[in-house]
């Protein structure tokens, strides 16, 4: 079944009625998804690709009961404010595709969610899918090509690069395997769930044999997973592809989350850090599937 999403999931989408925001619900929808609503202030009454446009989150809340995930289409200037809104209506997940949202805006979202117990993916992320289930965001881009890339399997699937999120599904699908869940953790420099805090939901999946990740240089997310796995909360085989490798100390790599400095976020402390807890390092994409066809249990 994979992990966080699947058909009984509820969605919502907060601008709805934007450019971005009514062409990922027509996505979402026509995948499967269960999306109930969408919010757009002063625009309630209205329909999307056949949802509901609401007012306010509260309203959809009001009408249709617990809500799981709140993907969010607004300008980061703003995105503080509809994650707060979302927050305070009690949806339990929240997945902003918002890029360029304020430093300090971020932080306030993360706290604000955290403190409230709720789920932040991202900001910056493209989405989740779990294939023949359900899609949150616009991960797949259509459902021809989502049906193309993503092949229901037993391998979970994190990636750091929403441009190169279909490729370890893709190159996973041609060695005859498929994926249980794969997700952009998302690009902005702050980000509100991280792999690691991810890592454990896949170890609990019973569908889940191993998990691949396509990695970048920069931030410390692969360090935190390597920790996961030295403690024992990940045992299942873990394999990662560190794209940048070339890429000096300091030098900035695709993404402003992506920068190496003091020791780690380096290609080297992370190959270093997986291999060190139990995880493999594949050289390339391709190796991916060699490694964990000699690695899963039977």
């Amino acid at each position: 079944m994979g992990i966080l999403i699947n058909k009984d999931t509820t969605v919502i989408v907060q601008g709805i009625t934007g450019r971005e925001g009514s062409l990922r619900t027509a996505y979402m929808k026509n995948y499967g998804t269960k999306v109930v609503g969408g919010v757009s202030p002063g625009k309630g009454g209205q329909e999307v690709a056949g949802v509901p446009v609401y007012n306010t989150v509260k309203q959809i809340v009001e009408e249709h009961g617990e809500i799981d995930f709140s993907v969010i289409f607004v300008p980061g200037r703003v995105l503080k404010e509809a994650v707060m809104e979302a927050a305070d209506a009690g949806v339990k997940n929240i997945l902003p595709c918002v890029e360029s949202v304020p430093i300090h805006d971020i932080m306030e979202m993360v706290e604000y969610c955290s403190m409230k117990g709720i789920r932040l993916i991202g900001p910056g992320s493209i989405g989740i899918i779990s294939p023949g289930e359900a899609v949150v965001g616009w991960l797949g881009g259509n459902v021809e090509w989502a049906n193309t890339f993503f092949k229901k399997g037993p391998i979970g699937v994190f990636s750091r690069s929403g441009g190169q999120s279909g490729t370890i599904p893709w190159v996973l699908n041609e060695a005859g395997f498929g994926v249980s869940t794969v997700i952009h953790t998302g690009t902005e420099p702050v980000i509100g769930t991280s792999m690691a805090d991810l890592l454990p939901l896949f170890e609990e999946d019973p569908e889940t044999k191993g998990v691949a990740v396509f990695s970048e240089i920069g931030g410390s997310q692969e360090e935190e997973c390597a920790e996961v796995i030295a403690s024992g909360g990940f045992t299942k085989p873990f394999v990662i592809y560190v794209a940048g490798a070339w890429a000096p100390e300091g030098q900035r790599f695709s993404h402003a989350s992506s920068i190496v400095e003091r020791g780690r976020g380096s290609a080297q402390s992370k190959m270093e850090a997986i291999r060190k807890a139990g995880g493999y390092v594949a050289d390339t994409p391709t190796d991916i599937p060699r490694i964990l066809r000699e690695k899963i249990k039977n």
